[in-house]
Parts: C-alpha cells; structure tokens; sequence
C-alpha cells in the first residue's frame, strides 16, 4: 500500500537527505518539544472546576499545597494528564509509522479508517454487555483496527495506486465502521450510553489504574518502533531501491502497520477516535527539519502529546466545566478543528497523480443494456410499490385495503391519521433521494471520480453547519431561515473547496483542478465543518439525541412545508436533467471537452455549484444523508449507460427509491424506536461502496 507523494522539488531534495540531519538541530528541536510540553502540561493540570488552579497545582508539584488540592490533583487532573500522554504518544509514532509505511503525508491511523475499526469493536463489546478491562477491550479495538487496515489494503491493492485511491478507501471504511457504531448505540441505548462523548475522544479518566496499564502497553510497543527506523529511512527511497539496499520490503511494511495499528487501537480503547494528531504531528516535525525516523518517532510523539493537551485544555475554555451544562466538547472535536485545515493546505501541495490517469466516472456494465423505456418504466413501478409498502410500515401497521380506502377518503379516523402522517414524509423522502442522487452525478462528472458524492467534498458538512449556526444562534427564526442556511453554507464550502483544491501556482501558472485533490480537500473541510457543528451543539447545551438524529438524516415529522423546502434543488435537478451535454462531456477528461468547445472552467463551475446546491437544499430538509449521491448514479450507469440524458433521470429514480426503502426500514426494524434514515442509508451503502472499490482496483482508470 505504498503510495510515492510527489512533492515540491525543495521538499524533495531534503526528503532525500535521510538521515543527514544533523545532531544539534535535533537536540534543539527535542529540548525545545519537552520545553513546550512540560509548561502545556502544568496548565492542563491547571484545568478544571473544583477551584485548583495552577498556582496550587505547581504547589502540591513541589510539596506544598492544601489537601484538598492534593485529592483533586491526584483523582482527576492527573489520570486525565497522564491519559493525554499516553495517547499522544500512541498516535503520534503510529503517525509515524503509517507516513513511513506509505510514503504520503495525508496518511495516519484516521485517515486511513484505523480509528473508525477500533472505535466499531468497542462499541460492538459494550453493545454485547460485556465489561472489559484495560487489556482485553485494547485488544478487541486491535482486531478492529486491523480488520480496518487490511480492508483498505485489499481495496487500494492492484491498479494504479495513487494517494487518491488510498485515502477514499480509507474514508470509506471510516465512514461504514462509524455508521455500524453509530447503528449499535440506537439498537441498546442502555449499554452504549456516554459513548458519544467517548466516540469523539476525551481524556477524562475515573483513576489512574486504566491510564498506568495501557500507558504500559504503549512504551513497550513505542520502544519496539525504532527498530524499524533505518529501513523506513530507505523505503523513503522507493521500494526497489529500499530492495536493493537490502530491505525486506514485504516484511517491513506489514510490519509497520502492525505496530501502528497496536498502538492506535490502543489509544482508542483508552480515549476514543481521536483524530488528525497522528497527522499533523510527524508533518510538523518533518518540517523543522527532522528527517530520521529514528528521531522523527519520538520527537512527533512529544508534539503529539503537546497538541493533544493543547486542545484538551483549549475544549475546557470553551464550555468550562464549571457550566450548569455538566457536558463538554470532545477533545477530539477540537482535534479536527485543528487537523481539518492542516489536511487540506496539504492535499492542495500534493501531486496526487490521480489527474495523470485520466480517471473517469465511466463505470458501466459490460453486458448490453435492455431499452431505456423499459428500465424507467420499470424504476418508477418498483418506487411506487416501495411508496405502498412504506405506507404499511411503522409502530403500527395497516392494511393495502385500509391504504386505498384513506387515499380515496373512506376510512377510519386513525387509519387516516397514520396514513396522513406517513405520506407526506415518504414524499419528502422520495424527493429528497431524487435530488440526492442527480448532485451525486453532477460531482462525479466534474471530479470524474465514480467515489465521490457531495457529503465527501463537504457540502453536506457546509449545510449542516449552517443550519445549526441559525438553529443555535437564532431559535426563534422563520422555518425558512433553516433550508436558505443550509444553502448558503454548502455552497460556500464548496467555493472554499475549489478555491483550495485549485493548488499552488507554479511556473507563475496555477495549476487546474485535480479531480482528485477537490475530494481530498473536502474530506478535510467536511472533517473542520462537523467539529464546528459539534462545539456549537455542545456549547449551546442543545438535545444532543435530537441534534445527532438530524445530522444523521432523518425524516421523522416531515410535513408537506418540508417539500416546499425541496422545490428550488428540484427545480436544479430538472435543469441538470435539460442540461446533460455538458454533464457529459466533462466526464470525457480535460482536452476532449475543449476541442469540442466547452468552457471547461466555467462549465465544471455551474454544474458543481448544481449540485452543490441540491445536496444543501436537501440537507436542509432531510438532514445529512449520505451515500446516496455515490450508489445511485452508479447504478444507474450500469442500467443505462453513461449517456447524462438517460443516467440522471435512472439515478433520481434509484435515489428516491433508496431513500424511500431506507426510511420504511429505520421505521419498521425497531419500532416504536426510529433509526435516522442517514444510518440505514450508510448501512446499505458503505458494503456497495466497498465491493465497488474492490470491483475497479484493477482498473487503469476507474478511480
């Protein structure tokens, strides 16, 4: 899984110096990191609601201080320091590690779905009752872990291997282990309660005890990391050259994962998925100069533990824990929030040599395909049974013969209640999975990439992002202010999107928009957009359950002023359906589109803004749905081909069915319980996504 990140010619040359870098530079970085760390972690000691501030915390550190400061040191403030240490640590040498490993700085345990694995297994133990110690619930999150790890090897393995190609199989099984976890804790609230808090990664600890024994765990693993420093300096090389220098690339690489993933599974079961400082931090080192991975391991987890403590003493300022609100912002919140920018500045350096593939969306079976009026027809006759039989679902189900009588206004008051409640929002459903779907092929036309959909380039995260700003900052707005945020915040992040993934200048000439780098940059921009959502959803004390059921997805209480919301994105998707020439033409690659006389910029622009502002729209309505964008198309290129005219509208139809199915399903598997319709539409999808990365790893031009 290595992937070669072509990088500046500067970053290059010094990338080739190895270990020249010199010993004074390096005593002057360490000593200037433990510096840094020592005073951070005084104040995070500092940290807190029980009246201990630093000066008694630097007092019982130096023998004096009250007893009452000394029980508060010792049975809080301590094990949730020494819990940042142990974690930074774990992750900032499996950073290393994975960087190391595949020789492309956008890689790290998060990133590469690690995290997401380790966080499933813990959840699918509590889930089950069972009350693990330190050791055995560290190693269910390894197996996770590493059940995460050779998922993304298998489906980036073959082909040509690009940094895109890595990177969007590892935020594919990040996303399907997150929705499974997420799935586990709505199946036994009970079991998995406070896992939310634990599933966005704290630092609070009850004693020292768990912290002692998984700190353990990590220096001896930490210690065993060096080893596999000198041949990691020559991977640098290229594998052949590491080959010929004698290193067993075979061995080594599988060995660094293996280490890596020990340690990242370690830190999760400890504190949750804590993103992005397994990321940041060898990239911060590297870039004061520390190339050696002998010294970049310990010197990263010394940043790692810094940054970590940083942002956990940064979360306690702003919602202070002495609020009446007993909650706080997840460390790992404010983690992305720092991670998401520094992802992307470094995805707009990279060359990631998916623009010289030629990568398409041209995904379309083999086999010939029957006539387009027979698939339509076909698509909408199944739609309207799923519509049927999703009338019949629910906490309380009713017959087909009660369903006509209601329609015609012959029946019983509660048949007519139930019906009147539930057809509204299987047509808002149905609506919303419809424009879902045609955003979703107007992104993979412009990045010409069959993987990507709206939720990975960060328009879903823009939009929720501003509907929450005007839920938080103005209750008491119009129920039209909701969807025009929703709007304006998903368009805006894809202008900032674009703006970034356009990339450096070179040359005095900036360099085009890599299909590629736009959903790299928007992974890191829908990574900074949650964390945003998340502070504002915990710093405003709204109902958390409420506030993650919507940025799931959800349906539930929709009403016909719900499908008002969605006429301008379907108005969008009819003018996207008229306008399929250019649709087309953009996913034939850069110098076609030209010769035939496309403005390529301005075209990519408008349809790109179309879709973004169908995924806004319908985020405003339905909440954050993912997935849909990226299957439907799919399918329906192999129903009907690549021809736009015919594709769009099959993959509306496919897009209201999913949505429609995935809405009867979360009403119906746990009634009167309702699973948010964004979970069930991950569950259905992320397997599909899988098995079509695997499907198209030996393709030259699939991704």
């Amino acid at each position: 899984m290595a992937v070669p990140v072509r990088l500046p010619a500067r970053a290059a040359g010094k990338s080739r110096q190895g270990t020249g870098t010199g010993r004074p530079r390096a005593l002057l970085v360490g000593g200037g990191l433990g510096l840094v760390l020592c005073a951070v972690a005084v104040v995070h000691l500092g940290m807190g609601s029980s009246g201990v501030g630093i000066a008694d915390v630097v007092a019982v550190l130096t023998g004096g201080g009250t007893a009452h400061a000394e029980d508060v040191l010792l049975g809080s403030r301590l094990p949730r320091t020494v819990t940042g240490l142990v974690v930074g640590i774990a992750v900032g040498v499996s950073g290393v590690l994975v960087q190391g490993a595949t020789r492309n700085p956008l890689a790290a345990p998060d990133t590469l779905g690690v995290n997401a694995g380790a966080y499933f297994a813990v959840v699918l133990v509590a889930y089950t009752g069972l009350d693990l110690g330190p050791v055995p619930s560290g190693a269910a999150a390894f197996v996770g872990g590493l059940l995460a790890i050779g998922i993304v090897y298998l489906l980036s393995s073959g082909g040509v291997l690009t940094p895109g190609r890595v990177l969007l199989a590892g935020a594919t099984v990040a996303l399907a282990g997150t929705a499974a976890a997420e799935f586990l804790q709505m199946l036994d609230v009970e079991a998995t309660r406070g896992l939310f808090f634990w599933g966005n990664g704290t630092l609070m600890q009850s004693d020292l005890q768990r912290p002692l024994i998984t700190g353990a765990i990590v220096l001896v693993v930490a210690c065993a990391a060096p080893l596999l420093a000198r041949p990691l300096d020559l991977l640098a090389l290229g594998d052949e050259t590491a080959s010929a220098m004698g290193v067993r690339v075979e061995r080594i690489r599988p060995a660094a994962f293996l280490i890596a993933v020990l340690l990242s599974a370690t830190a999760v079961s400890l504190a949750g998925p804590i993103g992005f400082i397994g990321l940041i931090a060898p990239v911060i080192v590297r870039t004061l100069g520390i190339r050696a991975h002998a010294l970049l391991m310990p010197l990263a987890g010394l940043l790692a533990c810094a940054v970590l403590l940083g942002a956990d003493a940064a979360s306690q300022v702003i919602v202070p824990p002495s609020a009446v609100y007993t909650s706080e912002i997840p460390v790992g919140v404010v983690t992305a929030l720092i991670g998401g920018p520094v992802f992307m500045l470094l995805a707009r350096r990279i060359s990631t040599g998916d623009a010289d593939t030629g990568a398409a969306v041209a995904v379309s079976g083999r086999r010939r395909a029957p006539a387009y009026a027979v698939v339509l027809g076909g698509g909408l006759a199944v739609l309207a049974l799923a519509m049927v039989v999703s009338l019949r679902l629910g906490d309380v189900q009713i017959g087909y013969g009660q369903i006509v009588s209601a329609l015609t206004g012959v029946t019983d008051p509660v048949t007519e209640s139930i019906v009147s409640y539930r057809l509204p929002r299987i047509l808002v459903a149905a609506l919303a999975g419809a424009c879902l779907a045609v955003a979703g092929a107007a992104v993979q036309a412009v990045v010409r990439n069959p993987l990507a959909e709206p939720g990975l380039i960060g328009v879903t995260a823009g939009a929720s992002l501003g509907a929450v700003a005007v839920i938080v900052a103005v209750p008491s707005a119009p129920a039209i202010a909701l969807p025009s945020a929703a709007g304006i915040g998903g368009v805006l992040m894809l202008f900032v999107v674009v703006l970034i993934a356009r990339g450096p200048r070179r040359g005095g000439v900036r360099t085009g928009l890599d299909p590629t780098r736009v959903v790299l940059v928007g992974l890191g921009a829908a990574a900074t957009a949650m964390s945003l959502v998340n502070i504002m959803v915990v710093s405003s004390q709204m109902n958390i359950s409420a506030a993650l059921s919507w940025l799931a997805g959800s349906t539930y209480g929709r009403d016909y002023d719900a499908l008002g919301w969605l006429a301008v994105p379907a108005v969008v998707a009819l003018l996207l359906i008229l306008a399929a020439r250019p649709v087309n033409l953009l996913a034939l690659g850069d110098e076609l589109p030209r010769a035939l006389g496309l403005e390529l910029g301005r075209a990519r622009l408008l349809v790109l803004g179309a879709g973004a502002v169908l995924a806004a729209g319908t985020a405003a309505a339905v909440g954050a749905v993912g997935f849909v964008g990226l299957v439907a198309p799919h399918l329906a290129r192999r129903l009907v081909g690549n021809n736009g005219g015919r594709m769009i509208p099959m993959a509306a139809i496919l897009g209201a069915l999913l949505v429609v199915t995935a809405d009867a399903v979360g009403r119906w598997l746990l009634a009167p319980t309702e699973i948010p319709v964004g979970i069930v539409t991950a569950l259905l999808g992320a397997p599909y996504l899988v098995w079509l990365l695997r499907r198209t790893k030996a393709s030259d031009g699939g991704m």
